[in-house]
């Protein structure tokens, strides 16, 4: 089959909506929605009213109308709330999720492909993290419903997707073993979902997508084409340059005198061995410029996956706020980005962007209370009596030692949840009249976006497809 030479990368939560993916794909290129907390942000643009109708435009089309009008019942508000009013909250994910929670989400991720997939006939892709596993069986089904053409994972080892869209394209219940931390190999931890019990309407008829996992690896590539309980249909390597959670460096962790994680020759990616796989597969990490372009077509990689070009672009998710700052950093040559080895809960380095006024700000973020109520990066753990609890490095400290957490884990946290949903201009409205910081993630080659910025202080989706392609030739392309 033919697939796209360009990736526009899963950037989350929200940065790569409906309208960047969208725009990338009527390009001819794969453009992808982030799958990260697309039920909290569902129900935060509903809660807004709704701002041009799109949300409920695309709800119409779900199949079971009785579940969308229930989500829609439940947290469309008319007008919009008023600006200092708190968003609804929802519960947390856990192994039994409530029946609104799955509704929510598989409506949210249907409608977010269904927006992107929407006039035009290109392939639309979803990215969702490995890390963030008990909303996943619900999202994939959900953008499986709007007809998603490829799925992108990482940020973990995701064996079980390949099986997983198998079953889920032909409606059957699937399972999902889940990650618990001191389990042992005879404890079973597994989320089920059985979409028929779900969507009791007349089922559509579903394709299965394409599944790319993103690998930072030789190691982790062969166990996922020879472990993967499904077809593995190509991979993303992605070197530490790139924006969001990084792989930890194999071995000791060592850092450098600025505190970032060291990567050394046992990061790099033997890519003949990566060929011999026989697998498509695309680089990722500073790899966004034609240059480099025609130098992966010429290793034998069918593309590149490119991120932090678009994420300051017209079409991106982030707010207009921190789009200005960033832009004006960039113009400035002043952008710094941070690989910090501690602020993600996950445990996985994250890059951060330093901007005024928000998180990255050490004074900000003591003055921020420690709160843990969104709960997408909670870890699992087994308690004692063999059920499993939940607890996060950046809930209160109290909280997490109380569960058993070490205190050592605490330093450094952040609440990656709240804050990355700032980005987006739906930060939570405090009762204290606060509302909550950014927090920015992009990759370590931000200062390349100038180049789109000459004379100007925006740029396009497409400025940034135009570039990239300039000068690669159909024939030289895979």
């Amino acid at each position: 089959m033919t697939h796209p030479i360009i990736i526009q990368g899963g950037m989350g939560a929200g940065v790569s909506d409906w309208r960047l993916a969208k725009a990338v794909s009527h390009t001819g290129q794969l453009g992808v929605v982030s799958g990260t907390a697309l039920d909290l942000i569902l129900l935060r643009r509903l809660q807004l009213g709704d701002p041009g109708g799109h949300m409920r435009r695309a709800m119409k089309h779900f199949p079971d109308t009785e579940m969308a009008d229930r989500v829609l019942d439940k947290f469309y508000t008319p007008g919009g709330c008023a600006e200092s009013e708190p968003f609804k909250t929802i519960p947390m994910f856990n192994l039994d999720p409530d029946k609104m929670l799955k509704e929510l989400t598989v409506v949210a991720n249907f409608t977010e492909v269904f927006l992107a997939k929407e006039g035009h006939k290109n392939p639309v892709g979803i990215n969702l993290l490995e890390k963030i596993q008990l909303p996943t069986l619900f999202a994939l089904y959900g953008a499986m419903l709007a007809g998603v053409d490829y799925v992108i994972m990482g940020a973990g080892i995701p064996r079980e997707i390949p099986g997983t869209l198998d079953r889920l394209a032909d409606h059957k219940e699937a399972s999902l073993r889940i990650a618990v931390e001191g389990s042992t190999g005879e404890d079973d931890f597994h989320e089920k979902f059985d979409p028929v019990s779900l969507l009791k309407k007349k089922l559509p008829k579903l394709k299965r997508p394409n599944f790319l996992a993103i690998i930072s690896s030789v190691t982790l590539g062969m166990m996922m084409s020879r472990k993967a309980n499904g077809k593995v249909n190509g991979f993303v390597i992605e070197a530490p340059s790139a924006g969001g959670h990084n792989a930890p460096p194999r071995g000791k962790l060592t850092l450098n005198e600025k505190g970032e994680p060291v990567y050394g020759k046992r990061d790099e990616v033997d890519f003949e061995k990566i060929k011999a796989l026989g697998l498509p597969f695309w680089l990722a990490g500073s790899w966004g410029c034609p240059d480099k372009l025609k130098e992966a077509l010429s290793i034998g990689a069918q593309g590149i996956q490119v991120g932090t070009a678009f994420a300051f672009s017209k079409e991106s998710g982030f707010s207009k706020s921190v789009k200005e700052k960033a832009i004006k950093l960039i113009l400035k040559k002043e952008a710094k980005v941070f690989t910090d080895p501690l602020a993600s809960p996950t445990g996985f380095p994250f890059k951060v962007l330093s901007l005024e006024g928000d998180l990255s700000q050490p004074e900000e973020y003591k003055r921020r209370p420690r709160i843990c109520d969104l709960g997408y990066l909670r870890h699992i753990y087994k308690k004692s009596n063999g059920s499993v609890g939940y607890r996060c490095p950046a809930e209160p400290a109290e909280m997490y030692i109380k569960k058993g957490g070490r205190p050592e884990d605490l330093e450094g946290r952040k609440c990656l949840c709240n804050s990355l949903l700032a980005n987006l201009g739906l930060g939570q409205r405090r009762k204290d009249g606060s509302v909550e910081k950014d927090l920015v993630t992009i990759g370590d080659d931000i200062l390349s976006i100038g180049r789109f910025l000459k004379n100007r202080t925006s740029y396009t989706a497409q400025d940034v497809i135009d570039w990239l392609l300039k000068g690669v030739s159909r024939q030289s392309m895979p």
